[in-house]
């Protein structure tokens, strides 16, 4: 019996197409759209898949060539890199089990069994030998195998990780493994046509420990951290900002400054100190400040609530694995990991009419949620946290407007703290979620009309909105580039109507309100930790703990500096005194690692003169002022931006 094969169409990204008579593989694609396009592909997208470059299209299809410049090549290098890495450490380390090795954000990790730990010098001589893999050309081929006979195939290896992942595939899917030299590996791919289309923009950067599965139960592992980028520029330039973002760790500067500690009795916890307090509560006066001039009313609500509240909230459900629990005369009570739930109850203490929507509630929510000790990060990632959090309970007719006003204020507040990129991610759906799909069909809808409105434009986040809403994620560039999501805004059409909160409309009957989840800063904490490391320590003055110090020259300035430190601190500038008898030198070496913005040095002359050298400690600029300029000056720059 003859087969007779059906003729294809490919349609190319600018719309021109390709006719083919029969099936026709990535590469023939390229080569035949130019042989420049064919040396330069690494893979291709089939109808939005990502697909190996031999993969044989039999059917209509749109498709793209994936090059070392397209979106989608980053992940596709650090996949490859994490899998010829683990190739160089088979052949080093014979009695190494391989396990899993992703992609991650800038790079790739390898999990691996051994009985002996990795030295640096491994990492050395392992990085070594991949860089020989890169210059093989091996190539990379997919095979598809019978489960039981992969099973058996790993087994026989000795690699019973590997055996115990394909046990976990159900019967009847198909188990690819993909080939480089004498290495197999499984894998559902794409990966790269050979081990030369790496390049030499990679490096091995850390070990660390992991339990197999992420399970303590389970045999612990060792982990080999890497980057890779698309060529060596690339990774000069992420090695450099590496290094300039260990200057501005906020752990290291947080002790230099003596703004706070943390300590494995309070695990996730912050012990501020009085300086690191002072800045605490300086930017908690300035949101205050902003949210009651845009018509905001501020609440507090309780820590621990009861079980059937959360579990009407959807919250225990949905979000038990990161609550903190206890129990209290035979009822289950939670830490709150969030306020919504409580302002709600406070929204439910009477009915109200539609006159008095939109109401603004904000509070400064002290919340815990449960981190794994491995994910935390200095006050970056903690499990007790305050949030500038605030919920807007309104009509659907002034979502739009509510939503545009609020990111004008987002904006406005960003700008004042010294960010002027903002970059916008829209998150919808996410697959665990509360409420109907036409609801959520609606608010997606309501948000997406917001943006238009206020002109944002937006990044999709498939699958990544809150379980009772979608959402806006604000992110934030700092100093060197890196990015922070802060802010949020979530629209919420479900937890109003599970927890009851009605209003009575234009109309006489009760309705449930929309209720808008927005957040600016996010966390107080993380915040506080964003900006200590894009400004390197160096914050703006009118959030700067201590603003000035007082420093004499010899003892014959005390008297007059006393006088100067009271003028200072009568014009609302945060200063302090150094009387001590060492060399100024000494105290601005001092006074500037606590990063100080500015040293007034007073001395004989200063006092004959009622003047007072003024010293910028960041960049060394010193003057001569009157005292009177010098604390006009200084109060200027103490004073916040919107006072």
């Amino acid at each position: 019996m003859s087969t007779q094969t059906q003729p294809i169409t490919l349609t190319l990204p600018d719309g021109s197409t390709r006719a083919y008579d029969a099936p026709v593989t990535g590469l023939r694609l390229a080569t035949d759209i130019g042989p420049g396009l064919a040396k330069a592909a690494l893979a291709l997208k089939v109808d939005g898949e990502m697909r190996d470059l031999g993969h044989l299209m039999t059917a209509d299809a749109h498709v793209s060539i994936i090059t070392r410049q397209s979106d989608e090549a980053l992940e596709l290098l650090r996949h490859d890199c994490a899998h010829i890495m683990a190739e160089a450490v088979k052949e080093l380390f014979p009695e190494t089990q391989v396990t899993i090795g992703p992609a991650i954000e800038d790079g790739f990790y390898y999990d691996f069994y051994r009985e002996t730990s990795f030295t640096p010098d491994d990492l050395v001589a392992i990085e070594t030998r991949m860089r020989e893999i890169v210059k093989r050309d091996e190539a990379i081929t997919r095979e598809e195998w019978d489960r039981d006979a992969a099973i058996s195939h790993f087994k026989g290896l000795g690699e019973v990780f590997k055996a115990e992942i394909i046990e976990g595939i159900p019967a009847g899917e198909t188990i690819s493994v993909y080939r480089q030299g004498g290495f197999l590996d499984l894998c559902v791919g794409p990966h790269l046509p050979s081990t030369s289309k790496l390049g030499a923009g990679f490096k091995l950067m850390k070990l660390a420990g992991a339990y197999w599965r992420g399970d303590h139960r389970n045999p612990v592992l060792q982990r080999i951290y890497g980057t890779c980028w698309r060529d060596e520029k690339e990774l000069a330039a992420h090695l450099l900002q590496l290094e300039e973002a260990e200057k501005r760790d906020h752990r290291r500067l947080g002790r230099e400054m003596d703004l706070f500690h943390m300590q494995e009795e309070g695990v996730g916890m912050v012990f501020w100190h009085p300086k690191g307090w002072t800045t605490y509560r300086v930017l908690e006066a300035y949101i205050r400040r902003r949210l009651e001039a845009s018509g905001y009313v501020e609440v507090k609500t309780p820590q621990l609530l009861d079980r059937r509240l959360w579990e009407a909230s959807g919250h225990w459900e949905k979000f038990h694995d990161h609550m903190f629990t206890s129990q209290a005369e035979e009822r289950d009570l939670a830490l709150k990991p969030m306020n919504c739930p409580g302002h709600i109850q406070i929204f439910n203490q009477g009915l109200t009419s539609y006159r008095e929507l939109p109401l603004r509630m904000a509070e400064f929510g002290s919340c815990h949620r449960y981190e794994p000790s491995g994910a935390m990060h200095g006050i970056m990632r903690v499990r007790q946290f305050t949030q500038d959090d605030a919920h807007i309970f309104c009509t659907p007719e002034q979502v739009e407007s509510e939503a545009v006003t609020f990111c004008a204020l987002l904006a406005s507040v960003y700008k004042d703290l010294g960010f002027e990129e903002v970059l916008v991610r829209f998150s919808d759906r996410p697959e665990k979620r509360v409420g109907d799909d036409a609801v959520w069909d609606k608010a997606e809808a309501d948000l997406k009309a917001a943006c238009a409105t206020a002109g944002l434009a937006y990044e999709l986040n498939p699958g990544e909105g809150a379980f009772y809403g979608p959402k806006l994620e604000f992110t934030l560039k700092d100093a060197i580039g890196r990015k922070w999501q802060c802010g949020t805004l979530q629209l919420d059409f479900n937890l109003p109507e599970r927890l009851g909160a009605q209003y009575v409309g234009e109309d006489g009957r009760k309705h449930h309100p929309i209720m808008l989840h927005r957040a600016i800063l996010g966390t107080f904490e993380r915040f506080i930790g964003i900006l200590i490391e894009n400004y390197a320590g160096h914050l703006p003055v009118w959030l700067t703990p201590v603003q000035a110090v007082v420093a004499t020259v010899t003892s014959d300035g005390d008297a007059y500096a006393h006088e100067v430190l009271a003028d200072l601190k009568a014009a609302g500038v945060r200063a302090e005194l150094d009387l001590r008898n060492e060399k100024i030198n000494y105290k601005v070496r001092e006074h500037s690692l606590a990063k100080v913005p500015y040293l007034v040095v007073v001395g004989r002359r200063e006092a004959e003169e009622r003047t007072v050298s003024l010293r910028r400690l960041k960049g060394g600029e010193q003057f001569g002022l009157a005292l009177a300029d010098a604390v006009t000056r200084l109060k200027e720059e103490a004073t916040p931006p919107d006072a």
